[in-house]
This record gives structure tokens, C-alpha cells and sequence, in this order.
């Protein structure tokens, strides 16, 4: 469907620039994807404890190693089996340390995996269930780059916030009670200061980092968006010989990035020099304590080695602290933006308790007077009233911007009428009462703008019934009069028609979703403008088709080209959202209106109208 003097290019309705929700609100809401594989959940967090019990055990054993090392003068070579005990057991601890940091790895993968497959889907659905005005002003690109950071930052997240930072946190205090427990408390608090003061740092420090990041993500997704806008539109490119005014606006925006990304660099260094000096400071006042302990007797060589070994497991792992951090924030703002397209209303959604469509025996059409505005500033439709009995065909005619293709988006419900809108009935059932998925599926549509997947002729052709068989692919092929052109390609119907279709011609695009739409065989068809792109030997072979393919069903053609309609039941000519004159060809002609001069113009000017179809490029 063309109609692009009918959109509006106004936000929908509620839609605001998006508002980030607090960190703990992110979090809450990814729980419930996790907690789905709560025995997985629980099970590698008791591994993560077992791993840090055991890592806090080795320190322990490394103190009585080295004293039972210190033998006494004159001391048996018997004594040497303790510290053979002690250092097997030290081996016992690294490995068990190890191995459920393994073990918690692979219980936890399919929680972490299935999560992230999980809000994906769901967020595609969601996508797919927006209304058609999201989708013509969204920006592809960013988008797709939003999901896919979304996904993973899902993956990152667990891994950073539970098996580094809360596995970190467990550590911490297992070290502190037994500093505590074992010696003075000042050994406790100098490194409770320290971490508390390290913490702050790199939290405060990291926070006003993290807006570097943030406009860095931006400017990439512009990036992104700018690329994929650019690599979609290939042909309009060439066309206007603009590739260097397109490289230069992705170089603009590549610009932009690195900017963000070279001031995000040089704050690092501020970051790494202040905790350095934290966690030097905090070592030096721990060992000078732990040494005068030594010296004056109350701690042995192995106490100043085990204090020693606390501080670098705890400081090794807070070295990274400040990554750690930045990467939590960023992927919670990531997530966040993925929920935000989770969030996005719904403009048209099912009634609560909507039934679906009932199609049994005739099916008929009305529209009864139907009022709607893209923009409330800007009327599209002003009380179009118009019924299409079951069997029967009506067109709907008239100059470029009269709402002929809203009826056609109306009718499939990408978008409602308001309350006070009128009614679009089916079988006397109002379409806002039943599910959007029975209306499509009583639907068939040959658009004007015909744009296929990436993939082959045949698939493309099964898309208007999956379940086909290859013999009802064919048949629905041969029907479209495109049977002989795919087979006279090498693959066949394995043929790929390529991004968007565009290895066809206008009208090979224009038969394959016309064949799509025989194969679908619903009760309802809709054409607009579906022999357009056709020269003038093809459309009236499928002119032929189409006609037989509607013969007992319902069915509504918006048309320009007159000729293509003059068999229909009733005619309908809109201008400016309104129905100004109706009735058969014979009867439209007779009364010498808007009609009958639009006819005569396009008689006059049919010997002049020779089209050709652009070449195909699929041999």
C-alpha cells in the first residue's frame, strides 16, 4: 500500500522520549525470567559459596604451612609429614575452588541463556504487536541495536553482578570475621576503611564516567542506523550518485563516537591511579600492623603470610572493581532500553475476552460511517459509509491522498477507529470485538508495494500458508502466471529473491505476492493497485486469474488505473476522505461526474502508457 500522502509523522499516542527506570526496577523485572530456573539459580549460588569458603580456606592452610615449616633445633625429619599433609590440602582447596567455579558455571548457563531467549522472543512479539505507526517511524538500526546489547547485557549482567560482585562481597566478609575473630579488630576495621573508601571512589568515580558511555551507545546506534538506512536504499543511492554524502554522514557519526569513546579513555586513567593508591595504603597500614605483631611476639611468620595473602585475594579482585561496576551500570541501561520496547503501549490491542472471527457461510463487509485521522489536526476519512456484500466486488477509486489505502489498513486493523469513529463490520461483527489474528487470517492482500523476505521464491510464496504443500505452492504460482518464469531460473523455486526482493522486477514482486494471496484462499481479498507494476499483456492475464480467484468471495479493490474495475459491482469514488459519487461503471459514466472525466482522461492518454517491466536479476 502506498499512501504516503495519508501518514502522519506524529508520535503515537502516550509516546514520550523514553524515561530510564531505576536500576533496582531493571533488576526486578529480569528476576522473574531467572527465578524460572530457580533450582539452577539456587545450585550455583551454593557452588559460588562452596568456591569462596574453599578460596578463603587456602590463606589459612598457607599460614600453617609456613609455620609448621619453622622446625625447632634438633627437630625430627618425622616433623616433615604435617607440612606434606598441609600442602596436599592446599592443592585440595585450589582445585575444589576450581571446580565449582566450573560446576556453578555450567548449572547456571542454561538459566542465564534461557533468560536472555526468553526476553528476546518476547520483546520480538511485542514488536510485532505494535501498531503500524511505530513501525513507519521507527529507525531500524537502533533498534535492532538496542535488542541485541539488551540480550547481551542479560548474559553480562548475571555473570558481573552475581559471580564477581556478590561473590566478591561473600569473600570479603568471610575474610573480615576471620581477621577479626583471629587478631585485633583494628586489622578488621584498616581493611573495612580501605574498602569502604575504595568502593565509594570507584562507585563516584564510575558514575560520572558512565555518561560518556551512554552518549557513546548513542552515537553508535545513529551510526547503525545510518548504515543500515543507507546499505536498505543501495539502488536511491546510486541513483542520485550520493555515496560520498552518505559516507560522509557515517563518518559524522563515527566522529561523534570516538569523541565519547576518548573521553570515557582518559578518565580511566583517574580511576586506576586513585584505587592504586587506596589499596597501597590500605596494604601498608594492614602489614605494618601485622609485622610489629611479629615483633612483638604475638603473631607468628605465618599470620604475616596469611594477612598478606587475604589482602591479594581481596584487592585482586576489586583491582577490577571500577570495569565491574561500569559494566553492571551499562548493562542495566541496556536491558532497560529493551524493556522500554516491551513497554511500548500497544495502540491497538484485542478487547478483553475478544472471541475470534466467525467466517461461517457469507461473508460480508461494511464500513458504516467511518471517521479517522492520522493526526487529530489532519481528517483522513470524514463518515465513509459503504457495504460489500458477501460475493460481491467493490472498488474504491480516486486521486492520491483520498484515504483510499486507510480503508485497506482500517480493515486488516493496523489501526482503530475511535469510539466515536463509526464501525467496520465483518460477517455483523465489529472488528474491534474479536482478535486482530482471526480478522488477518479472513484477509488476503496483493499490496502495491510488494516487499519479500530475503529468502526463496518458494518461501515466499508458502508465507501466505505455511503449511502448504510444494504442489500448492506451484499451483498458486501457476495461477499468478509466474510458474514458467521460476522455473526458467537455475535454482528453481530455491531461487533467492534477495534483500527485499530486489534480484525480481516490479512485476515478478508483484506476482509472487499475488500467488501468496491465492494460496492463502481467505474469504475476504483486498487488492491495491495489484496489477500496477504489470505490463499491459500480463495484467490482463491475471486481471483473468483474479477475477476467477474472487469468483464467491468478498472483495475490495482500490484502483487508479479504471480499467481494472470496470466489472466491479459498485465503484466508489473518494475525495478528501469522502465517497463523492458511487455505482457501476455504466451508471458512473452516465451521470458525467468526477468518473466520467477521470475515465476520459485515462483513455486519452492509454496509447501513450506502455509499460515495461524493469529487468529481473535472477538468471
Amino acid at each position: 500500500m502506498r499512501g504516503g500522502g495519508e501518514r502522519s509523522l506524529s508520535l503515537a499516542p502516550g509516546e514520550t522520549a523514553s524515561r530510564q527506570r531505576s536500576d533496582a526496577a531493571t533488576l526486578r523485572r529480569l528476576l522473574p525470567y531467572l527465578w524460572q530456573y530457580k533450582g539452577r539459580v539456587l545450585a550455583a549460588i551454593a557452588f559460588m559459596v562452596g568456591a569462596k569458603l574453599a578460596n578463603v580456606g587456602v590463606p589459612l592452610l598457607l599460614k600453617r604451612l609456613v609455620d609448621a615449616m619453622t622446625l625447632p633445633a634438633g627437630g625430627s625429619a618425622a616433623l616433615l609429614v604435617v607440612p606434606v599433609g598441609l600442602l596436599l590440602a592446599y592443592g585440595a582447596l585450589r582445585l575444589t575452588n576450581s571446580v565449582f567455579n566450573e560446576l556453578r558455571e555450567l548449572v547456571f548457563a542454561k538459566a542465564t541463556h534461557g533468560a536472555a531467549r526468553a526476553i528476546a522472543l518476547k520483546t520480538f512479539e511485542h514488536l510485532h504487536g505494535l501498531s503500524l505507526r511505530f513501525h513507519l517511524e521507527r529507525q531500524t538500526g537502533g533498534m535492532t541495536r538496542d535488542i541485541e546489547r539488551g540480550v547481551r547485557g542479560i548474559e553480562s549482567l548475571v555473570s558481573f553482578a552475581l559471580f564477581n560482585l556478590a561473590a566478591t562481597l561473600v569473600e570479603v566478609l568471610l575474610v573480615l570475621f576471620i581477621l577479626a575473630r583471629q587478631f585485633d579488630i583494628w586489622f578488621a576495621v584498616i581493611t573495612l576503611t580501605a574498602l569502604v573508601l575504595y568502593i565509594a571512589f570507584t562507585v563516584a568515580i564510575t558514575q560520572w564516567r558512565i555518561q560518556f558511555r551512554r552518549q557513546a551507545n548513542q552515537f553508535d546506534s545513529a551510526a547503525h542506523s545510518k548504515a543500515i538506512d543507507s546499505l536498505l536504499n543501495y539502488e536511491t543511492v546510486k541513483y542520485f550518485n550520493n555515496e560520498q554524502f552518505e559516507a560522509r554522514r557515517y563518518d559524522e557519526s563515527l566522529e561523534q563516537l570516538r569523541r565519547a569513546q576518548l573521553k570515557a579513555r582518559s578518565t580511566l586513567g583517574l580511576l586506576n591511579s586513585g584505587q592504586q593508591l587506596i589499596i597501597a595504603v590500605g596494604l601498608v597500614a594492614m602489614l605494618w600492623r601485622a609485622t610489629e605483631g611479629v615483633a612483638a611476639g604475638r603473631m607468628t611468620i605465618g599470620d604475616l603470610v596469611m594477612v598478606n595473602a587475604f589482602m591479594i585475594q581481596i584487592y585482586i579482585p576489586l583491582n577490577f572493581l571500577g570495569v565491574i561496576y561500569r559494566e553492571i551500570k551499562q548493562n542495566l541501561t541496556d536491558l532497560d532500553k529493551m524493556f522500554t520496547l516491551m513497554d511500548k503501549e500497544q495502540e491497538v490491542a484485542d478487547a478483553p475476552g475478544a472471541q475470534a472471527l466467525h467466517t461461517n457461510g457469507p461473508v460480508d463487509l461494511r464500513f458504516e460511517n467511518v471517521h479517522f485521522a492520522y493526526d487529530p489536526a489532519r481528517p483522513i476519512l470524514r463518515g465513509v459509509s459503504f457495504d460489500v456484500p458477501a460475493g460481491h466486488k467493490v472498488a474504491v477509486v480516486g486521486p492520491s491522498g483520498a484515504g483510499k489505502s486507510t480503508l485497506a489498513r482500517l480493515l486488516f486493523r493496523f489501526y482503530d477507529v475511535g469510539p466515536e469513529g463509526g464501525r467496520i463490520l465483518i460477517a455483523g461483527q465489529d472488528i474491534r470485538r474479536v482478535t486482530q489474528a482471526s480478522v488477518r487470517r479472513a484477509i488476503g492482500i496483493v499490496p502495491q508495494d510488494t516487499v519479500l523476505f530475503n529468502d526463496t521464491v518458494a518461501y515466499n510464496i508458502r508465507y501466505g500458508r505455511p503449511d502448504a504443500s510444494d504442489a500448492e505452492v506451484e499451483s498458486a504460482a501457476r495461477a499468478a502466471h509466474i510458474h514458467d518464469f521460476i522455473m526458467g531460473t537455475p535454482a528453481g523455486y530455491a531461487t533467492m529473491v534477495g534483500e527485499r526482493g530486489l534480484k525480481l522486477s516490479g512485476g515478478e514482486k508483484q506476482r509472487v505476492a499475488i500467488a501468496r494471496t491465492l494460496l492463502k484462499d481467505p474469504p475476504i481479498l483486498v487488492f491495491d493497485e495489484a496489477t500496477s507494476a504489470l505490463d499491459s499483456h500480463n495484467e490482463r492475464a491475471i486481471q483473468a486469474e483474479l477475477k476467477s480467484a474472487a469468483r464467491g468471495k468478498t472483495t475490495l479493490v482500490i484502483a487508479h488505473r479504471l480499467s481494472t474495475v470496470v466489472d466491479a459491482h459498485e465503484i466508489l469514488v473518494m475525495e478528501q476522505g469522502q465517497i463523492v459519487e458511487r455505482g457501476t461503471h455504466l451508471q458512473l459514466l452516465a451521470a458525467r461526474g468526477r468518473y466520467a472525466r477521470m475515465w476520459a482522461l485515462q483513455q486519452s492518454a492509454e496509447p501513450a502508457a506502455a509499460p515495461s517491466e524493469p529487468e529481473s536479476v535472477t538468471d
